[in-house]
C-alpha cells in the first residue's frame, strides 16, 4: 500500500501525488482508523468537526488529516471532557491561528523582499554619486573674532 506523500500513476499514465490533505478512506476505513463508529463520524460531519470531501455521488471521503483530526476530537471528549460546541470552537480556533501564522509568514517574505530592494536601490543612488564633488558641512558657529588683513599692509608695529 502507498503511503501519503509518494507518487503514483493513474490509470491514465498521469502523475498525480497522493498527501495527507488526499481524500481517500470510505467512512468504513475512517471509522476503523480512529476508533470511531461510523454514525459517529456522519453527526461529527453534520456539526461541521470533520467535514470530509464528497465524491460525485455525495460519499463521504476521508484523507490522514481528517483522521487525525477525528483522533483529536475524541480525544478531547473522552479524555478532556470537552462538549462538540467547545471542540468546533477550539477547532476553529486552531485554523484560525494556523492561517494567522502563514500569513506572518507570508508577509515577513514580502518584508524581506521589499528590504533587499530598498538596499540594492540605496546602493544605485551612492554608487551614482560625483566622486569630484566634496560633501560640504556646515561650520558651527563661534563667538570668536577673526581679523583679516590684507597682504599687501603688515601692521607698524
Amino acid at each position: 500500500m502507498d503511503t501519503p506523500g509518494r507518487r503514483r500513476q493513474n490509470p491514465l499514465g498521469r502523475a498525480y501525488e497522493l498527501t495527507e490533505e488526499t481524500p481517500v478512506y470510505v467512512i468504513s476505513v475512517a471509522a476503523q482508523l480512529s476508533g470511531l463508529h461510523p454514525q459517529t463520524l456522519r453527526q461529527y460531519d453534520r456539526l461541521g468537526l470533520v467535514s470530509p470531501d464528497r465524491t460525485a455521488g455525495r460519499g463521504r471521503r476521508y484523507s490522514a488529516r481528517d483522521i487525525e483530526l477525528l483522533r483529536a476530537v475524541q480525544q478531547l471528549s473522552q479524555d478532556e471532557g470537552i462538549n462538540l460546541a467547545g471542540i468546533k470552537r477550539i477547532i476553529e480556533l486552531e485554523n484560525q491561528v494556523a492561517a494567522l501564522q502563514a500569513r506572518i509568514v507570508e508577509m515577513e517574505s514580502a518584508l524581506d523582499g521589499a528590504a533587499a530592494t530598498m538596499r540594492q536601490r540605496e546602493a544605485a543612488v551612492h554608487a551614482s554619486y560625483r566622486r569630484d564633488l566634496v560633501p560640504y558641512q556646515e561650520m558651527q558657529q563661534s563667538s570668536a573674532l577673526v581679523v583679516w588683513r590684507p597682504k599687501g599692509r603688515q601692521p607698524s608695529d
